[in-house]
């Protein structure tokens, strides 16, 4: 037998070892994966544990898809949804302020828990109806609106949560209110800002599939149709050179749609290559962008709640001990100037030397401290708090108007909370039509 190899002989060697180095290639990255999920579970699942604001539904939701489960402590944070949140709903409704994003959110994370939707009611003044005839009502009202004014009295971004809600709980849909989604989906009216909102392209999408898997009766089959394909090219096109759908924060509902609208979502897509790289990055720790891309990194989508069985569930998540770290005190001051813009195109300026990577509230905090000509107000949401009213003026969504953010003229895509000041920079805030 001879030393040599034949070229033959070596072409098949190369080719085993090829084999072999792809294959432990594979395996580590689906290692690395199962890692980050677990990471990102435990992540949304400690924030269950946060008692500074209300409970959030979304959280909810996404540990309820989840594959690993800690069931007595969704079982606490369904309790706390059935407390909290709907005393706050209650509370709401009684002021006849618009609620029917956050009440088709509770109705889905109920269904996330196989609860019976005949069982809950809300008492509003002294009459208390179920829970799913307030939110058929809400939509009524809310269609009314579009009639009216041909945009919702919220947006349609939580008036395709109401749809979604009342489809995966078998209710029908009348519709004259699935023909106002359609027929916005078709004529472009999900802008917001200068550009089409890929988080109300992806919930419209996912609501409008639901209706069409139901077989509920729409006015228009091909209508229909046409809105779901339209929705899907959108979401398609929206992808950027980095693999994004939109942007980091929409990426995960973005995928969570295709899936829904049947794409086969592939690993080695590059918007799951960017999703992956963003959880390997630390880019997702507000509990709220964890639940809607958690579910989309596990093939699932809101759609899957419709059939949701509760039945020989996984117990197995577990959360490890948090190390204790302390906060490590920087010396090194960054200068941000910022600009005021009202609606009427008026503007003050202002500048203030921040500790780096502090937050852009606590920026906003420390300047109001300093400056008497310079005050704003904040509300609570299920993104964290955002501004309300800056300088004594006010962008109410009823007024289709937002305190718009940009540093060094680009659009933030995190609340004030979250953006972390870590160089020298200019931040606009700036009243907004949309």
């Amino acid at each position: 037998m001879g030393l040599f190899c034949s070229s033959a002989q070596m072409k098949m060697i190369f080719c085993v070892i090829a084999a072999l180095f792809a294959l432990t290639v594979a395996n580590t990255a689906a290692s690395d994966n199962k890692n980050l999920l677990l990471r990102l579970n435990q992540d949304l699942l400690r924030s269950t544990e946060n008692q500074e604001s209300l409970p959030n539904p979304s959280i909810h939701i996404a540990l309820r898809l989840s594959t690993q489960h800690n069931l007595i402590k969704e079982g606490q944070y369904l309790n706390q949804l059935k407390t909290k949140f709907h005393e706050d709903i209650q509370s709401t409704l009684n002021t006849g302020k618009p609620v029917v994003g956050r009440l088709a959110l509770y109705v889905l994370a109920l269904k996330a828990s196989c609860h019976d939707l005949s069982n809950v009611s809300l008492l509003t003044g002294e009459k208390s109806e179920p829970l799913l005839t307030h939110l058929k009502k809400q939509m009524e009202l809310e269609k009314e609106h579009i009639a009216i004014s041909d945009r919702p009295l919220t947006n349609y971004y939580q008036y395709s949560l109401g749809i979604l809600a009342l489809c995966v709980s078998g209710v029908r849909v009348s519709s004259h209110v699935s023909h106002k989604l359609t027929h916005a989906a078709l004529h472009s009216t999900f802008n917001h800002g200068d550009s089409e909102s890929v988080d109300t392209l992806a919930i419209a999408g996912i609501a409008l599939q639901c209706l069409k898997e139901a077989e509920t009766p729409v006015k228009n089959k091909k209508e229909l149709e046409k809105a779901l394909a339209t929705i899907k090219q959108k979401i398609v096109d929206s992808e950027r050179a980095d693999g994004h759908l939109g942007n980091e924060f929409s990426t995960g509902l973005a995928v969570q749609a295709l899936l829904a609208l049947g794409n086969n979502v592939d690993e080695c897509s590059k918007f799951m290559k960017a999703l992956w790289t963003d959880v390997k990055k630390g880019t997702y720790h507000n509990p709220m962008a964890i639940s809607q891309t958690l579910p989309a990194l596990q093939k699932r989508s809101y759609l899957h709640l419709k059939n949701k069985e509760c039945l020989n569930e996984d117990d197995t998540l577990v959360l490890d001990p948090v190390p204790v770290v302390l906060p490590t005190l920087t010396n090194v001051l960054v200068l941000v100037e910022l600009e005021v813009v009202k609606a009427d195109g008026s503007s003050l300026n202002y500048q203030i030397n921040v500790p780096n990577g502090t937050s852009l509230l606590e920026t906003l905090t420390l300047l109001q401290q300093q400056q008497a000509n310079f005050k704003f107000e904040k509300e609570d949401s299920l993104w964290g708090p955002f501004l309300s009213v800056v300088n004594g003026e006010q962008a109410r969504q009823t007024d289709r108007r937002y305190w718009h953010l940009a540093s060094n003229g680009q659009g933030l895509t995190q609340g004030i909370k979250d953006y972390k000041v870590e160089a020298a920079q200019k931040i606009t805030i700036k009243n907004t039509g949309y």
